[in-house]
């Protein structure tokens, strides 16, 4: 007596299902077999458009072999048969049966520049994921040695890919994404180094007032702990409208700004603006080095949040992409500023992106310090 087969013994049960746009490209693929002069309408595509090799490796057959006579092409499978064995050659298990329902699930031929158009938009939109991607496993990767400079060709290459899908999805009014943006917060995690380095700035920026005002490339969302940021604006209010700065004076604009009523104790602010090693400004780039990165890894955060909502139209991808670029750009612009060379009196020179200032070893920070996070 036969076995009845068991429907889960292929374990097929726990395939996820082809994506929409699997479909659509049958359906194209089907158009081209059916009336390969339609090959002529289909623009803004290549081999590379499709989700799968077998799809791939039939399109880039199909635009390679010369289209067959229409009335010979109506009799015969002649041609499809030239296709199959020559997509065979990338794609092994590509079949005659297969051939036969990419041309049955069409529905029409005629809509072949349509199906082209719609494998367009998910293929931009792949490459926007897998661009956003790579941006945030580079900016998180600390075995970088230049960590900043490889992240920012990255951040050249995803704007290089928008821009490719503005060309050919340009956006309109309206087109903003809904799709809610993560926050930084989920991903941010801030260790005891991190936090260090922000009270020695905020420490020898107390005791090397003068250098504040030449470090208008730090701002207060750079910092990990928001009463360093705090303290940090007391500091260039304080340098802004000439007053004496000391740890007093600190205290005082502190107060005047509510920071002491989130807990912060006098004593041990007091404390933390006293404890000073190396200069500000080698500690400031080092927490702005770490805003770019982190602003980095935020900005392939918020596109692929957009690339993997099948809501989100081409158009709104562009508009959502560069918006949260724009962020990124913004702190890349005081990366620069904060470490371009002095300029010369050679016009000529070239300006390149400097490492950050030498500082001291990483000094601990008084432990009574820690206590204010």
């Amino acid at each position: 007596m036969p076995r009845t087969p068991d429907p889960d013994a292929d374990g097929l049960d726990g395939v996820p299902p082809p994506h929409p746009v699997f479909h659509i490209e049958q359906a194209l693929l089907g158009a081209l077999l059916l009336e390969p002069r339609h090959l002529d309408d289909v623009t803004g595509i290549a081999p590379a458009s499709f989700s799968t090799a077998a799809h791939t490796a039939l399109f880039a057959t199909i635009r390679s072999l010369p289209a067959p006579d229409p009335v010979e092409h109506a009799t015969t499978t002649k041609w499809l048969d030239q296709v199959l064995a020559a997509a065979r050659d990338q794609a092994r298990g590509l079949s005659a049966l297969y051939l036969q329902t990419l041309i049955q699930v069409c529905p029409s031929a005629r809509h072949a520049p349509a199906y082209a158009r719609i494998v367009e938009a998910e293929h931009s939109r792949r490459r926007l994921a897998a661009a956003a991607q790579r941006l945030m496993r580079t900016a998180r990767d600390i075995a970088l040695p230049q960590r900043v400079a490889t992240t920012l060709a990255e951040a050249e290459d995803l704007i290089a890919v928008v821009d490719d899908v503005a060309a050919r999805f340009p956006p309109h009014p309206g087109s903003l994404p809904r799709t809610p943006a993560p926050s930084p917060s989920s991903v941010t995690r801030h260790d005891e180094e991190e936090l260090d380095e922000e009270r020695l700035l905020l420490a020898t920026s107390t005791a090397h007032a003068s250098k504040v005002n030449q470090m208008r490339w730090l701002a207060p969302g750079d910092f990990a702990l928001s009463l360093h940021a705090g303290l940090w604006q007391c500091l260039t209010a304080l340098t802004r409208r000439g007053t004496p700065v000391d740890p007093m004076t600190v205290l005082w604009e502190a107060r005047h700004r509510g920071l002491l009523n989130t807990g912060a104790k006098p004593k041990e602010l007091l404390e933390l603006l006293s404890g000073t090693a190396g200069s500000p400004e080698h500690w400031g780039e080092r927490i702005l080095q770490r805003s770019v990165l982190m602003t980095a890894h935020h900005t392939g955060q918020r596109i692929e949040a957009y690339t993997d909502d099948p809501a989100t139209t081409p158009y709104q991808l562009v508009t959502g992409s560069r918006r949260a670029l724009a962020d990124l750009s913004a702190v890349r612009t005081r990366w620069q500023h904060a470490t371009s060379p002095t300029p010369t009196n050679n016009p000529t020179r070239a300006k390149a992106t400097a490492a950050p200032r030498a500082g001291p070893p990483r000094t601990t920070a008084p432990s009574t310090a820690r206590n204010s996070r």
